[in-house]
């Protein structure tokens, strides 16, 4: 008997939370169709411009979400330029827009820097740095909460015309490497009880980021020993080259042993004629 009050509880709660909001739209950002744990379906991505990335499935797990969601933050779009997507709005009512994302490819902060713009003229995200929020293989997810009203969109005290039923959310090149997402869903309807990431648990996302580090450095040393005979087998027996996360950039901590030694060898090279000069005096 407490077996089935429990299953009937869950059933409700589920059929309760799926016709408490609608999704409008929804896609997994530079990878195939997929379905969340929340029950969400993801379509293909439909973009063309920019890159479609993979290169989060070389990380062994993403924090915060579970094994069923890894996809949505190991696929990623990015692009060298300002992109975006255009999202169906067209009825009044209440929205989030929920925005994944999840840094697989920088160690440190301050590398990869963008903000996000929603209907060209709200500015919804504001130098967005995900691996100082989260760290690196973390999931991050920021909620757009806006209503529409009579062809308006309203964020906050903000307003703006939405345009053949459509708004646009652009992903803003900086400064700092390139924009990207790794997965979109908008919502409409009792937005304020959708599926949230649980709080992030530090301790937790340092270990799994030290854990993953470690691993990557011991299939680095593996991958040495094992090139040699990679090179004696057929093609299709090698592994994928799977597209980095943005450019190959040069690492900003690291400096050439030559530069670093320059200053010692001019303080040499005064100070020997220096001493000379002493000796005679």
């Amino acid at each position: 008997m407490i077996f089935l009050l429990l299953f009937l509880n869950v059933f409700l709660n589920t059929v309760f939370i799926a016709d408490a909001y609608k999704v409008i739209y929804a896609i997994n950002a530079g990878g195939d169709e997929h379905q969340g744990s929340d029950g969400i379906f993801y379509q293909k991505d439909p973009l063309s411009v920019g890159t479609a990335s993979d290169y989060g499935k070389n990380l062994l797990m993403i924090g915060r979400v579970s094994e069923l969601d890894e996809i949505l933050y190991q696929t990623e779009r990015y692009h060298s330029s300002t992109f975006g997507y255009d999202l169906p709005a067209n009825q009044d009512g209440e929205y989030v827009l929920v925005l994944k994302f999840c840094e697989v490819y920088f160690n440190a902060p301050n590398q990869k820097v963008f903000d996000v713009i929603l209907n060209g003229d709200h500015t919804v995200v504001a130098d967005l740095d995900i691996f100082s929020l989260v760290g690196r293989g973390t999931a991050h997810d920021e909620y757009i909460y806006f209503s529409v009203s009579r062809g308006k969109l309203y964020y906050k005290e903000e307003e703006s015309e939405i345009r053949n039923g459509k708004i646009r959310i652009e992903f803003i090149k900086g400064y700092r490497d390139n924009p990207k997402i790794n997965a979109i869903a908008l919502i409409k309807g009792d937005v304020e009880n959708i599926p949230k990431l649980p709080p992030l648990n530090v301790d937790a996302s340092t270990e799994a980021y030290a854990d993953i580090a470690s691993d990557e450095a011991s299939a680095t040393s593996s991958e040495k020993t094992a090139s040699q005979n990679s090179k004696e087998q057929p093609s299709s027996q090698q592994n994928k080259v799977r597209k980095t996360s943005g450019p190959k950039q040069p690492n900003p901590y690291s400096l050439d042993e030559s530069s670093m030694m320059l200053p010692i060898f001019v303080a040499l090279g005064l100070f020997i004629p220096l001493l000379f000069c002493l000796c005679k005096l």
